[in-house]
């Protein structure tokens, strides 16, 4: 049911039913709405305090709920960081992890990742292993967080992983993104939309990358240009393009044009999708609600979702494939699993301002 709402929550044309759907989630809404605007305003007054580290701290975050591409920009901007010799810290609320995140867990002392992504959760995990160097800590009080990785490693830059709602904690950066297709769905707040809190809040924002996963750019551009006259801030595209499709355990690269199914489990699956259509035959797709975590009976469906299809090779995300990867070593598949790999091109130095 959950997967089923988030997917109207982006859909243009609603069946008589569907609309039906949403009605009393819209009452909900206004709920919701009343709740968070109270919530901002009490920050907005300094009634409610917010914590100053004495790190330079960047948010990444966004206004919607799904997949706009925030893990990718963290890496990015880590990197860069990493490059200029910055020590730098990224802080997760480690969603879908089965660690505790009441105290904070150092995922990564730069090495990489120190638990498995079950424990880790799939995002920190995916951090800790494509960015050497980086120090990772889950915990869902960021501020327990910083304390933590101050006091062990002292980074110059502190980068929270979807940290735009989490008002506790100040940062010197503000920065959100949006997807140049998907935007704002269908502009209701949550659980009737995508909307984490009104778009009036946007003016919290210092800078916003719109991430476009098209391999045009022209009506992405016509989106920043849109978005730069509507919320009057400094807008830059990320551009996400597929880089390889390798074998998860071999790492083998599949050959362009094979007949290949699809699944994942994340926000806003249909531009992975697009990406796999573009260089290869794309029979089927079967979607899981983000953040999965995959057991036995998932593994069997997929499978057997694949050969009814008579297909070999299945595809699916990195941020899928890091929860599946130990899962799988040493079973005996009739099938090969793949990942795509994506690369985020965006003018880093540009977006940090340092």
């Amino acid at each position: 049911m959950k997967l089923f709402i988030s997917k109207l929550h982006y859909k243009k044309n609603l069946t008589l039913y569907e609309k039906l759907i949403l009605m009393p989630l819209r009452a909900c809404a206004a709920v919701y709405g009343s709740i968070v605007n109270f919530r901002n305003k009490l920050y907005d007054i300094k009634l409610l305090p917010s914590y100053t580290s004495k790190s330079f701290v960047i948010s990444i975050g966004n206004i919607t709920t799904g997949g706009v591409g925030k893990t990718p920009l963290a890496l990015e901007i880590a990197k860069y960081f990493l490059a200029l010799n910055k020590k730098t810290a990224i802080l997760s609320r480690g969603y879908g992890g089965e660690l505790q995140n009441k105290e904070p867990n150092l995922i990564s002392d730069g090495s990489g990742a120190l638990f498995p992504a079950s424990l880790a959760g799939d995002e920190p995990y995916w951090l800790s292993e494509n960015c050497k160097g980086a120090y990772v800590v889950t915990c869902r009080n960021r501020i327990k967080a910083e304390k933590f990785v101050k006091q062990e490693f002292n980074p110059d830059i502190i980068i929270l992983d979807d940290g735009f709602q989490y008002r506790k904690m100040k940062r010197d950066l503000n920065i959100v993104l949006i997807d140049s297709k998907n935007k704002f769905g269908n502009g209701y707040l949550l659980p009737a939309g995508p909307l984490r809190e009104n778009l009036s809040n946007m003016r919290r924002a210092d800078k916003i990358v719109v991430v476009n996963k098209n391999f045009d750019s022209k009506s992405a551009l016509k989106e920043c240009d849109y978005l730069k006259k509507r919320f009057k801030k400094d807008i830059y595209l990320c551009q996400l393009i597929p880089d390889i499709v390798y074998d998860i355990l071999t790492g083998e690269i599949l050959q362009k044009g094979t007949k290949i199914m699809a699944f994942s489990a994340i926000g806003q699956p249909e531009g992975f999708y697009d990406f796999l259509k573009h260089d290869y035959n794309l029979i089927a797709v079967l979607d899981f609600e983000d953040h999965h975590n995959y057991e036995s009976d998932d593994i069997s469906k997929i499978i057997h979702f694949a050969q009814e299809e008579n297909i070999d090779s299945i595809v699916t995300t990195e941020k899928d494939a890091v929860k599946l990867t130990d899962y799988i070593k040493g079973m005996e598949l009739p099938v090969k699993i793949y990942a795509l790999k994506l690369k985020a091109y965006i003018d880093i130095k540009e977006v940090c301002g340092k």
